[in-house]
């Protein structure tokens, strides 16, 4: 495959890598669209290929019964879809969809074996990545049975604004009622708390974030916490190849 150069939106965790170890990880991924509802995995099935999304966001999804999916993690240029390689692990536990348009560097499961096995540096990127990612599902059910549903979509909101690079979004109510677990109605109530704080705009589908520091007073703390997590844990082997700013959780 064609080399590939780190583009301005970069994958953290492949800026995390020193620079021998990046370029060989580059050389064996490609560019590829993320097109919103596209599955990229389901559970009990081995990842068909690893993403590093770069713009847009993954949600990882449970199914219960008959019940609409339920969101549990996000993953954007934060993250990868897969990184339980590291751990040995080639099958998916939750359903990865792309809930947020945008691209990625793909890989196939045996280039990114290869590369764990010639990479120290990646498993350990990789495993520390793990640690933070089972924090923020953690943190999520915490979330999802203890706080109001307006701080719950506020950090929603903020979650998909750091990952999507994008201050807009196209999501009807019914869709962040799904992701959240809670009737499209509780979504209505919640989002219009928002919008009279002057914290977001929203009309036919479309919700733009005016006040990100406004909104992220409104959120819960777990969304502080686990953007501190991530900080603690992935920043610092980071520190002089990237920064790590208000837009990276």
């Amino acid at each position: 495959m064609s080399s590939i150069t780190i583009s301005p939106v970069v994958n953290h965790l492949i800026a995390c890598l020193p620079k021998k170890d990046r370029s060989q990880l580059l050389d064996n991924c490609e560019p590829v669209d993320l097109t919103f509802g596209t599955v990229l995995c389901e559970p009990g099935e081995v990842f068909p290929f690893v993403y590093f999304p770069l713009t847009g966001f993954i949600s990882l999804m449970t199914v219960v019964g008959k019940h609409p999916a339920l969101e549990v993690a996000m993953i954007g240029s934060e993250g990868m879809l897969g990184a339980t390689l590291a751990l040995g692990m080639d099958t998916a536990l939750l359903r990865g969809e792309v809930q947020g348009s945008g691209t990625a560097l793909r890989m196939t499961l045996p280039h990114l074996k290869d590369e764990l096995e010639k990479s120290p540096a990646l498993v350990r990127v990789l495993n520390r990545y793990v640690f933070v990612f089972m924090k923020q599902q953690s943190q999520s059910s915490a979330c999802n049975s203890f706080h109001e549903v307006d701080a719950r979509l506020a950090r929603w909101l903020l979650m998909a604004h750091d990952r999507s690079h994008a201050d807009y979004f196209h999501f009807t109510h019914q869709y962040l009622a799904d992701m959240l677990g809670v009737q499209r109605s509780a979504v209505t109530i919640a989002a219009g708390v928002l919008r009279d704080k002057k914290l977001i705009r929203y009309a036919r589908g479309k919700i733009t974030v005016t006040d990100r520091l406004g909104l992220e007073a409104v959120s819960c703390e777990c969304y502080a916490a686990t953007r501190a997590q991530y900080s603690k844990k992935l920043a610092s082997p980071c520190e002089g190849r990237i920064a790590v700013g208000s837009h990276i959780h």
